[in-house]
């Protein structure tokens, strides 16, 4: 029977086999059963394997990939298959093309294509407000994220400007940030919208994510810790703390987090 078996897959990619099956079990892959009872994946298996693998390496968590993918593979009209689509991370959103449509798989939001004529099509979404309110200039950021950042952030200060309590878009203005390399200036905006809404375990994610990058270790820790009380199911917050204990040679730690992710995840 033709096909790559599970081992072959994981030398091909350099994915753990562990990790490939629990993407089988996750439902977005259906690999053939071979004689000898052991899955046997097609070309097209090893292409949405590739696309999970540059996901990973793009810092996009395990756990987030399966869900974003599984998500994929049921909304895809019938006939059409994961391998077809083009599947890839932008800073810390994950962006699915097909065609001439962009979209993000997590909101299922249409991203605009400003192919032709970006400054005015810019400008028309962006500074010509039908109302002017924070909500309006939040859902303008949302729109021009993926092809306009700068006109993007800019959309963003505005919603903050007229409501300095939107925890949106502190968190937006601050994760785009982040993925230019302002650090500091993502950190400001992730504590900006901790200070409106303590309990906001993405802005508290994505502090830690950038408490990391800023090798403030146990600070990043701390935040962490502080997530998964707020929210035990949080199964990324559980494996970015495995991550960090056992970097810092916290071995009993660094399991006990692994085990708690494992189980959230299988």
């Amino acid at each position: 029977m033709k096909g790559y078996s599970a081992s072959e897959v994981a030398r091909l990619l350099g994915l753990p086999v562990g990790r490939i099956y629990s993407y089988v079990r996750s439902g977005f892959l259906a690999p053939e059963r071979g004689e000898s009872g052991g899955h046997r994946f097609s070309f097209q298996d090893v292409v949405i394997l590739r696309a999970a693998k540059g996901l990973e390496d793009a810092r996009i968590s395990p756990v987030r990939v399966r869900k974003i993918l599984k998500r994929l593979v049921t909304e895809l009209p019938e006939g059409r298959t994961l391998a077809g689509l083009t599947i890839s991370a932008e800073g810390t959103r994950v962006v699915a093309r097909e065609g001439g449509e962009t979209w993000d798989p997590e909101s299922g939001q249409r991203l605009l294509d400003f192919e032709g004529d970006p400054p005015r099509t810019v400008e028309r979404i962006a500074r010509r407000q039908d109302d002017e309110t924070a909500e309006s200039w939040f859902e303008s950021g949302l729109q021009l994220e993926a092809d306009a950042p700068d006109e993007a952030r800019d959309a963003y200060r505005r919603a903050i400007e007229l409501d300095p309590l939107h925890v949106d878009a502190h968190v937006n203005l601050g994760r785009l940030l982040h993925e230019r390399g302002d650090l500091a200036g993502a950190e400001e905006r992730y504590r900006a919208a901790l200070a409106a809404d303590p309990d906001s375990v993405t802005a508290a994610f994505n502090l830690g994510v950038v408490l990391d990058d800023l090798g403030r270790t146990d600070e990043a820790v701390g935040v962490y810790e502080r997530i998964v009380k707020l929210d035990p199911g949080c199964a990324d917050a559980h494996f970015n703390l495995a991550s960090l204990y056992e970097r810092t040679g916290r071995t009993i730690a660094a399991l006990r987090h692994k085990k708690t992710y494992e189980r959230l995840t299988h």
